[in-house]
């Protein structure tokens, strides 16, 4: 009772802070971007990119190209080597591991100084979470975040391991008491296996705070639900507040709302291995973007990302609308780094951001460039305007079609079927035409015809992700790809 007493007036104090840098952006950036040089213009990066240099914003980008991970791995294989001194100042503390599509896997260093960020990332989102409800009752109960193993590997004296796993071990004394699972349940690599010993372990507690990939939390509801016969809310009366991040929440929130049956609140986080980049710091859709967390931010927009000068810009000239490439520089040794998405600004006082994709994850097999946030409100405003319900989903382009038009198609997971496909497939397309406008004029222009829906077995993504040995922690679908390769798998998982 006492936890829940204390929270409000410093979650209050929190906020105020909080507000407090949101409200001088450039002054908080630039302050950022100074401390990041100086603290790094004795590495071997900083020596080689003439950090001591460096005046400005102007002089920095003039020294530090855009990379990825590609590009930057060079560096990274010195520090993974044991080398001291090459990306940021002495050795990271972990390597966060993630799974690349060209480089394979990839070792993205974690920092003294930046795993703290991560930290009081989590903590500020809950904490301006209490002060807008002005009820912390979720602390004296159990709270559950579904993630990765926290066992972790070494090399060279770094420990490695999944983001989340790695955060496991940050976990405030004060909370130790109130978390589930158990230390060894979370060690469990094998995801469905792992979801059993969950249920285990929670079904009977009072579980008030849920966190997790809303994919992988939707499995473990309908595993709870099917082993009890009652709904979430009921299984659990004093549930509150779901966290999640990694992808959005509103293809599932209807289906949330069915398992649970009742409403509950939610709070999005967008954490990555890179840093942690903005949380949700109102009941309205948006996240505030972390300006003071040792990451400074730089924008490119992404219909001139792949050009051979594109516009590169800091805070200072970001507008609102824009779809952006995100670009960290960070305090573990990251410099003009594209970690891939895409964002867009929807607040400029403060900095609000949406995530719309990734840079790689679009179809413009013809010119279209549809992203994940086109992608997204389409099967959402079709889903509430046709009866329907959706699992899962991803879309491809269909090129090489003998005697007819090329289109895109959906491969769909439906949890409750609509009573005419054909009708289901003519308003999504509707609405994806009213979302794009190169799509459109394909469609008008008879170059495309109007999309497909090829229907998907139940649990076939499941499968798929099984097949694939991504089942649960940290992996998730691309909402879309521009090459058939997820697509022509896929088609062994289509309804017959």
């Amino acid at each position: 009772m006492i936890k829940s007493i204390l929270a409000i007036p410093y979650a209050k104090r929190i906020t105020r802070q909080i507000y407090k840098w949101a409200d001088n952006p450039v002054k908080t950036q630039k302050k950022v971007l100074r401390n990041l040089i100086s603290d790094a213009k004795k590495t071997a990066f900083g020596k080689d990119h003439q950090f001591s240099k460096i005046k400005n914003y102007e002089d920095f980008k003039a020294n530090v190209p855009i990379r990825d991970y590609e590009a930057l791995k060079p560096y990274v294989d010195r520090v993974v080597a044991g080398e001291s001194d090459v990306l940021w100042k002495g050795k990271p503390l972990y390597f966060g591991k993630t799974s690349g599509t060209t480089s394979g896997t990839k070792y993205i260093p974690i920092t003294k100084e930046s795993i703290p960020m991560q930290i009081k990332g989590a903590r500020n989102a809950i904490l301006m979470y209490i002060n807008r409800k002005k009820n912390a009752a979720f602390v004296n109960g159990k709270m559950i975040f579904l993630q990765g193993s926290p066992e972790l590997t070494e090399k060279n004296g770094i420990k490695i391991g999944r983001l989340s796993g790695i955060s496991a071990h940050y976990v405030p004394k004060y909370l130790q008491n109130n978390r589930l699972p158990s230390y060894k349940t979370n060690c469990i690599e094998d995801w469905e296996t792992k979801v059993e010993k969950v249920i285990d372990e929670t079904v009977n507690e009072d579980l008030r705070l849920i966190g997790g990939i809303p994919s992988w939390v939707q499995m473990y509801f309908e595993r709870l639900v099917e082993r009890t016969g009652k709904k979430v809310g009921e299984i659990f009366p004093n549930f509150q507040v779901f966290v999640y991040g990694g992808v959005n929440y509103e293809p599932y929130r209807k289906k949330f709302e069915e398992l649970i049956g009742r409403k509950v609140d939610s709070v999005e986080l967008y954490p990555a291995s890179e840093g942690f980049i903005s949380f949700q710091d109102t009941d309205e859709i948006g996240m505030l973007l972390t300006l003071n967390a040792g990451i400074f931010y730089e924008f490119i927009p992404a219909d001139e990302f792949f050009d051979e000068t594109p516009t590169r810009i800091s805070i200072a000239d970001v507008k609102l609308g824009v779809n952006y490439v995100i670009i960290l520089n960070t305090n573990a040794g990251l410099w003009g780094y594209n970690i891939g998405d895409t964002i867009e600004f929807i607040s400029l006082k403060p900095h609000r951001i949406i995530v719309t994709g990734r840079i790689k994850h679009f179809i413009s097999a013809f010119g279209e460039h549809v992203i994940s946030k086109e992608v997204e409100e389409a099967m959402q405003l079709t889903t509430k305007s046709i009866n329907a319900s959706v699992t899962e989903y991803t879309v491809a382009p269909k090129i090489d079609v003998e005697g007819e038009l090329p289109y895109h198609e959906w491969f769909v997971e439906f949890e409750n079927d609509p009573k005419d496909l054909n009708a289901f497939s003519l308003k999504l397309d509707e609405y994806l035409q009213q979302q794009n406008s190169y799509y459109f004029d394909l469609i008008q222009g008879k170059v495309l015809q109007p999309l497909k829906v090829t229907k998907i077995e139940k649990s076939g993504f499941h499968k798929y992700m099984k097949s694939k040995g991504k089942l649960g922690g940290q992996n998730k679908i691309p909402r879309l790809s521009n090459d058939r390769k997820i697509a022509d798998e896929l088609l062994n998982f289509k309804v017959k």
